[in-house]
């Protein structure tokens, strides 16, 4: 068996960002807010001191996608047109936007142009109201030179946010030139190991280093209820000899015999001695 590929240097942000997210999840704060447990930045610099052992649980994948990725790098780019060794604003965009399109070419110029009109008009427009204050001209060309200054500002600024979402949505992409089909693989293998290192490899390890916390279990008994225990005629046996269960017996009054009383021997005054 080989041994696990070491995680590159350049692929340790993307192992920072992951450990980020895994210290979100909900089961690791429930078991960092357990009584004894380590807090978030003390799991973290563990994390990041056993990088390599803990990505070790996502070699596979991760063998896969450098491999990937070291072969998209070694493929020569197209002949059809050679970049500058420094390329600058203008090569940064023809580059991220597919070729010199109006856009891109309008983002860089505007702003030189702007500048540089702004410049000249408010250079003529403060001499002649140096020459003459009352001068209608000159309050005309400082107003247009403060506006192209302005304009000048902003095609600037949505030049550098478009370099920025332009590096931020194509950081990960393959080198320019290259197969859509082995770009989309090399996106697919990256999300693979993503997710191998997140479930196998950072949730793991950080749920090793903290207390397990109980799965509570529902309870639908109530405290101090309990249901009456209800038997049926025959529960207790007193069956006929044909199984069947007897009918109580009939209602008596109790026997009741009035006391006998006897008439006292008195039979009239002829008895009398």
């Amino acid at each position: 068996m080989t041994n696990p590929p070491p995680l590159h240097a350049e692929d340790r942000p993307e192992y920072e960002r992951l450990l980020a997210e895994a210290l979100r999840d909900g089961t690791v704060l429930t078991a960092l807010r357990a009584p004894g447990a380590l807090t978030a930045d003390q799991l973290r610099i563990r994390a990041l001191r056993d990088a390599d052992t803990i990505a070790a649980a996502a070699a596979t994948e991760y063998r896969h996608y450098t491999e990937l990725r070291d072969s998209l790098r070694s493929t020569p780019p197209p002949a059809e047109g050679a970049e500058p060794t420094a390329p600058g604003l203008l090569s940064q965009l023809r580059s991220a936007n597919g070729g010199a399109g109006l856009f891109p070419v309008l983002t860089v110029l505007t702003p030189i142009l702007a500048w540089a009109a702004a410049l000249v008009l408010l250079l003529l427009g403060y001499t002649l109201r140096a020459a003459d204050p009352g001068l209608t001209l000159a309050r005309s060309l400082l107003t247009a030179g403060w506006v192209a200054l302005a304009a000048g500002v902003a095609a600037m600024t949505v030049g550098i946010v478009g370099l920025v979402l332009t590096a931020l949505r194509d950081g990960t992409a393959a080198p320019a030139g290259t197969d859509p089909e082995l770009a989309a693989e090399l996106a697919d293998a990256r999300r693979e190991w993503r997710a191998a290192l997140r479930d196998h490899g950072l949730l793991p390890y950080l749920h090793a280093g903290l207390p397990a916390v109980p799965v509570p279990r529902p309870d639908f008994t109530s405290p101090g209820y309990t249901s009456p225990a209800f038997s049926s005629p025959g529960a207790d046996g007193l069956t006929d000899p044909e199984g069947r269960t007897p009918r109580p017996a009939a209602f008596t009054g109790p026997d009741f015999t009035g006391p006998g009383y006897t008439p006292p021997g008195f039979t009239g005054p002829d008895d009398v001695t």
